[in-house]
């Protein structure tokens, strides 16, 4: 199996979506339902960015502009044209990795600090776009009337336990997909101009092409999880596609590890838990998550799964 990590990631992965859909066959519980819809976007969204952050040493302050784009094209397509809900998903995710290509087209050649705020600008941009264009996106009150969650591939949408389980199946072969991407060839290369451009370069690697295909790439998943957000909150809202948004995904990342390829999953994981848990006792829950978060960061130093993969190598010695 070691001599295969194709398989054994398709293994493991069919093993926890095993599991994640067996849990409601033994108890069903509505909120842990909700959790894991939740999750399934914001995994798909935080390990995207974690293409560019871990993989290729690029941080956009504004890769939630996908994800938001994704989810307004998403119920747009829906509420404007009688397409079915999986073509309108398939158009949603591919009108978004589109818009990457030509936002990763201006800013990928940039150095570092100028790449990560011209990411951030051009979200910001968009944002602006989403909340005066009221006449389509619907202002600041996003999309009116919902998106229909209509039936696809033997699920109905409608239910929450059949939308529980196709988010998870999807959220699954997302990340089985992304990780592919991360061990293949195209990701030893995207690795090697991370550690040293300049080596990369004299050895025939195209340093802006590497870095707009992982842009693409990127924004691509980013608007599957976008996709999904769309269909649990049945809708498309401005707060999809701010800059806190952006904020949250990057915090996933440096919560769980941005060396270990399921630790932005870990993050999303414990940022999401950490946030209903703290919105249960009080209304400044911002300023309580940001003071867990700098605990977290000064503490470990390092993302949660950065830290145990430290401390098992040390032990290992």
């Amino acid at each position: 199996m070691n001599r295969n990590p194709a398989l054994r990631d398709a293994l493991f992965a069919a093993i926890v979506l095993i599991l994640v859909l067996a849990i409601p066959m033994l108890h069903r519980s509505p909120a842990f339902e909700d959790f894991i819809i939740r999750l399934s976007a914001m995994a798909l969204f935080a390990t995207s960015l974690n293409l560019l952050v871990g993989n290729t040493g690029m941080v956009s302050f504004g890769h939630g502009m996908f994800y938001g784009f994704a989810a307004y094209a998403f119920g747009l397509t829906m509420q404007l044209t009688e397409l079915s809900l999986p073509v309108a998903a398939l158009f949603a995710v591919a009108l978004t990795t589109i818009a990457a290509f030509v936002v990763g087209a201006m800013c990928v050649r940039l150095s570092t600090d100028y790449f990560a705020f011209i990411t951030l600008a051009v979200q910001m941009l968009f944002f602006s776009v989403i909340v005066s264009w009221q006449s389509l996106t619907g202002g600041d009150q996003g999309l009116r009337g919902g998106i229909p969650r209509r039936h696809i591939l033997g699920f109905d949408l409608g239910s929450q336990l059949h939308l529980y389980q196709f988010c998870a199946i999807v959220a699954v072969l997302g990340l089985l997909a992304l990780r592919h991407v991360s061990m293949s060839p195209f990701g030893n290369t995207l690795r090697m101009v991370r550690d040293n451009a300049e080596r990369a370069s004299f050895v025939g690697i195209v340093l802006w092409r590497a870095r707009l295909l992982a842009f693409t790439i990127a924004g691509g998943f980013a608007g599957i999880g976008g996709v999904l957000a769309a269909l649990f909150v049945s809708g498309a809202y401005p707060e999809l596609a701010d800059w806190p948004n952006s904020g949250q995904a990057i915090f996933a990342v440096m919560l769980g590890g941005i060396n270990s390829f399921l630790g932005p999953v870990l993050g999303a994981m414990i940022l999401l838990a950490l946030n209903d848990l703290v919105q249960r006792f009080t209304e400044y829950h911002g300023l309580v998550l940001g003071v867990v978060i700098l605990a977290f960061a000064l503490g470990l130093r390092r993302g949660v799964l950065d830290f145990i993969h430290l401390v098992w190598s040390k032990r290992a010695r």
